[in-house]
This record gives structure tokens, C-alpha cells and sequence, in this order.
């Protein structure tokens, strides 16, 4: 089974759902903004990921900054406290396939942990083939 962890109004997450998509895989979306995953959820793919939680913090266009989150002094579990309270905090898109689980920034990382490779040319949105 894959799992993506989807924003679909990133550019990025979209990319990524359209190259899963693009070697014959339907994965199951999981809209994060709208389901988003429980604590115990979110320590399985930090671990399947090898991640800390300041690593999988978004910034940009979120309230990390108001928050304070850019304090060092933050537990994990502060900072895992503040990403289950605002989704919006967790980076995108996470894939989960029976290969692994991945952050794939770029899209192009999704390539990694799929059983198969694409066989034709791939265009993201932006025009950049792949």
C-alpha cells in the first residue's frame, strides 16, 4: 500500500502525488490539513524517516514563528505538541510505501521508495521533465 500525506494546494505534494500516480500506483491521500495524523501516527513516520521533529517543521506560511519554534530550548515533544495543534507545522508531502517513508522534497524523492519506475517521460507543473 501507499500513503501520501497531502497538501493539495502545494505545488510540491501535487508534483509528488502526480509521479506516484505517473507509474500506475492510486495511493491512499491522506489530506493532513483536513485528517491530521495522532501523535502516535506522527512518531511512527519520524521514525520511519529517521527525523527529528524540528526537522519536519514547516516555516514558511505557517505560525512557526509566532509560536516561538525557533526556540532551541523546545523539547520534541513541545515541538510535536505544536504540529498536532496546527497540521499546517508539518512539512509535506510524507510518502509511505512498503520500500520506506520518505519527506520527498523535492517530488522527485518519491522515486526512491516506489516499486517501479517510471517508463515514460514525466513533466512536473512547472515544466521541468523529469
Amino acid at each position: 500500500m501507499t500513503r501520501i500525506y497531502h497538501n493539495p494546494a502545494c505545488g510540491t505534494s501535487r508534483n509528488a502525488l502526480a509521479l506516484i500516480r505517473h507509474v500506475g500506483i492510486e495511493p491512499e491521500i491522506v489530506e493532513y490539513l483536513e485528517t491530521p495524523p495522532d501523535r502516535a501516527t506522527l512518531l511512527t513516520l519520524l521514525q520511519a524517516m529517521n527525523m527529528e521533529p524540528r526537522q519536519l517543521l514547516r516555516r514558511k506560511g505557517t505560525p512557526y514563528e509566532e509560536l516561538g519554534l525557533d526556540d532551541p530550548a523546545l523539547s520534541d515533544a513541545a515541538l510535536m505538541d505544536a504540529m498536532l495543534a496546527h497540521p499546517i507545522l508539518i512539512e509535506r508531502p510524507i510518502v509511505v510505501t512498503s520500500l520506506g517513508t520518505r519527506l520527498c522534497r523535492p517530488s522527485e524523492t518519491v522515486l526512491d521508495i516506489l516499486p517501479q519506475s517510471p517508463h515514460a517521460p514525466f513533466s512536473k507543473e512547472d515544466g521541468e521533465a523529469r
